[in-house]
Parts: structure tokens; C-alpha cells; sequence
């Protein structure tokens, strides 16, 4: 019933909200006589914030069109390389990009929301590098024929997708999957599998959850696993594509994620308000842009939540050495020729400091010249890898990183 009681509230609010923008754009309209009523802004902005806030997002587009290289404009042009039920893979083509760039491959969270979240992190790395990401499925519309999807299927679709895009790749796993991307690499690397990537790049990722815990770590331990079987876990109904799979409804995450902050989104909200009132709708548009891709939400196999919350968050796994890929040990001590480097943000309230850091120190046959740690002063957990500091501190480090890599590997 938990979802279809979702659906009913969505159903009204998306009327509601179609009304609210309707009345927002009567009000101010020119042929209105009370447009020029000196309240008229006030209502009208209320009105369009509500119909902001309540409105229903679907899959957003990356819409990178172009980029810059050495200061000339040149076309991007999306490219589905790999279909799998539960995720695809996108190469962003240049035509006229200079040839030998170094291959890049974004793997993007399966955590509630689509890959385009990392629209800005895309962006920034389209310039200097031959550009890769990971797709994820909505779970709700994949249909139940095709079977399940858990982390040991994450790990194996990692290792898929470095298979096809070919050796001397580097990885970027942003928060969830740096988890699984840690696993593929150090399975990867026990059996010196051809696709192995050069370097791995973590941000903000769960490692080790026992250092520095967050609200999110609280909520994943407070309470025993069965009770995240028994009452976070729903049924896609009938009239989606999963119709009858067991999934952790997007809607959930997000609401977890905007309780968590709050006062925040108030504040944000409010100046939004602020800023219509005023007449700026340039201010308001970058919240509102904001707000469509974080509102935008889909739902995750219950296989895959439950899977990640037993070994990542409950049992900690992989930092005890006790991880498992199917019938095979996850063994970071494998590592010993792929690059790490752990980035973490100063008020990361999802992946607390040293929780992503822990990767460097599990490595324990790596070389420490070839391990890199940066930690971003006052930066939260989407600053890391979208904003200002994402573009003009942490990807250069990041580039710098990768051009490290590439000079070892020639070298080699």
C-alpha cells in the first residue's frame, strides 16, 4: 500500500501544482487588471514556488551539446555504447576532440537518482578527457521477467562496462558506488584482467562507515536488518513497467535526504521566493534547475538496498576483509598497479572524513607514491563533484591525477 498511497498524494499535488502555475501566470499577466496591484508579485511568486515544490519530475537529459577545448567550441554527441536491463552505458563523442585523450569512466550512484546529477562532473572532464558514464535503470520500470539486480550484479556490470571501453581506462566513482568500483578494481586486479583500470578516483564514498558517522550511517545501524525488509521495501504496482518487483522507492530517498537538511531547503525555497518577488529570475531559475534534477527520483531493486545496507553500513564488509563477490574474496590487498585517490569534503554530512580515505590505507601492496588524498576545506557532500569547487579546485586535482597516471603507465 506504500506506494500506491505515493501515487494518490502525487496524483493530487501534480494537479495542484498545474493550477498554482496556471494562477502564478494569470495573475501577472499584462491583460490582468490587478497585475498591477502591488501584492500581485507576492501571490503570484507564492503561487509559482508552491507549483515549483509540488510538481513531479521524469528523467532529466544531460543536454551537453558542446564543449571547449583549447578555447574552440566543439560538438558532444551522446552515444549508448552497452545495454543491460539495469543500465547503460553513455559515451559523449567529439568528433573533433584531439585524439589520445585519456579514457574516462564516471560511475555514477544507484541511490535514488539518475546519472544526470552528474551533469556538472561530466561537463567539466568533457575538455581534457574522452568521457564515459553510467546509465542506471528506474528498478520500477524493468520488468520482473529479466530477473534481479544486487551488488554482486553492480560489481559485475563495473567490470562490463571497463571490459568494453578497453584498457588504460580511469574511473570516477562518485559516493555509493565507490563501494563496488573499489571491489571490481581489486578483482580485477588479483587476476590481472586486460581492462583493469590505470587509476581510481573515490568521492565521498562509504569505505568504511565506521569513521566519522553520519546521519546516514545512524539510520542504516539503529535498527535490524528486517526492519528495512519489512518497511521500507514495496511493490511496483501494475501499471509500471516492474509491476510486481520488489523495490526501495526513490521517494523514500529523497524524503530521507530532505529531512536530513531541512531548514535548509526552507531557507532555499525562501530566497527562491525572495528572488521572484524581486523580479530576479535568474537567481530563481538556478534554484529552481537545482531542485528538478534533486526532485527527480528512481526506485532501486530491494535486492540491491538490502544487499548494500547488510555489507556496506551493518557488517562493514570490506574494511574487515570479509567481502565477497559471489563465490570469490574481495581482497583490496590486490591492488598493487591502479592508482587511487580518495577525495572527501569537509562537511560531508552523507560519507563522514576518513570513511572514503579508508580505501588507501585497505591497499596495503600499493606503493604509497601511487595513492593521493585530498580533503576539500567547507565543502559538503554535492560540492564535491557539482559547483564552483568541484570546477575550480577538486577537478584539477582530479586532472592532474589522471595525467600522473598516464605518465606512469608510458613510463612503464
Amino acid at each position: 500500500m506504500l506506494y500506491e498511497a505515493y501515487e494518490m498524494q502525487r496524483s493530487f499535488l501534480a494537479g495542484a501544482s498545474a493550477l498554482a502555475g496556471a494562477s502564478s501566470d494569470w495573475m501577472t499577466n499584462p491583460s490582468n487588471p490587478f497585475s498591477k496591484s502591488p501584492l500581485t508579485p507576492i501571490f503570484a511568486s507564492g503561487l509559482d514556488v508552491f507549483a515549483h515544490a509540488s510538481a513531479t519530475y521524469g528523467k532529466p537529459a544531460f543536454g551537453l551539446g558542446t564543449t571547449t577545448i583549447d578555447g574552440k567550441t566543439v560538438n558532444v554527441v551522446e552515444k549508448i555504447e552497452a545495454v543491460r536491463p539495469f543500465g547503460q552505458l553513455i559515451h559523449f563523442t567529439r568528433p573533433r576532440a584531439p585524439k589520445g585523450q585519456p579514457k574516462l569512466l564516471i560511475v555514477a550512484p544507484m541511490s535514488g537518482h539518475y546519472a544526470t546529477l552528474l551533469r556538472g562532473t561530466v561537463e567539466r572532464m568533457l575538455p581534457g578527457h574522452d568521457v564515459w558514464i553510467t546509465d542506471w535503470a528506474d528498478a520500477r520500470q524493468v520488468p520482473l521477467a529479466v530477473g534481479g539486480f544486487d551488488l554482486d550484479d553492480y560489481i559485475d556490470y563495473i567490470v562490463d562496462f571497463l571490459d568494453h571501453i578497453g584498457p588504460n581506462t580511469h574511473v570516477l566513482a562518485v559516493c555509493q558506488p565507490s563501494v563496488p568500483v573499489y571491489a571490481a578494481t581489486a578483482l580485477m586486479a588479483a587476476e590481472k584482467h586486460h581492462a583493469r583500470p590505470l587509476s581510481v578516483t573515490l568521492m565521498g564514498g562509504p569505505v568504511d562507515t565506521r569513521k566519522a558517522p553520519t546521519a546516514v550511517n545512524t539510520t542504516a545501524t539503529q535498527r535490524p536488518f528486517s526492519w528495512f525488509e519489512q518497511n521500507v521495501i514495496a511493490t511496483v504496482p501494475w501499471y509500471y513497467g516492474g509491476a510486481g518487483r520488489k523495490v526501495y522507492p526513490g521517494f523514500l530517498q529523497l524524503t530521507g535526504f530532505m529531512a536530513m537538511n531541512f531548514g535548509n531547503h526552507l531557507v532555499s525555497h525562501w530566497q527562491m521566493f525572495k528572488h521572484l518577488v524581486d523580479g530576479d529570475e535568474e537567481s530563481a531559475d538556478s534554484t529552481k534547475a537545482f531542485y528538478e534534477e534533486y526532485r527527480s527520483v528512481c526506485d532501486m531493486t530491494a535486492e540491491f538496498y538490502l544487499q548494500t545496507i547488510d555489507v556496506v553500513f551493518q557488517r562493514h564488509l570490506l574494511p574487515r576483509g570479509k567481502m565477497m563477490h559471489r563465490d570469490r574474496k574481495v581482497d583490496p590487498a590486490a591492488i598493487a598497479d591502479i592508482a587511487l585517490l580518495a577525495v572527501e569534503g569537509e562537511r560531508d554530512d552523507i560519507s563522514g572524513l576518513g570513511q572514503t580515505k579508508a580505501a588507501l590505507t585497505l591497499a596495503t601492496a600499493l606503493p604509497e607514491e601511487m595513492k593521493t588524498y585530498l580533503m576539500a576545506p567547507k565543502v559538503g557532500h554535492y560540492g564535491i563533484f557539482n559547483g564552483r569547487r568541484w570546477r575550480d579546485d577538486i577537478a584539477p586535482v582530479v586532472e592532474k591525477f589522471i595525467q600522473a597516471a598516464e605518465a606512469r603507465a608510458r613510463k612503464a
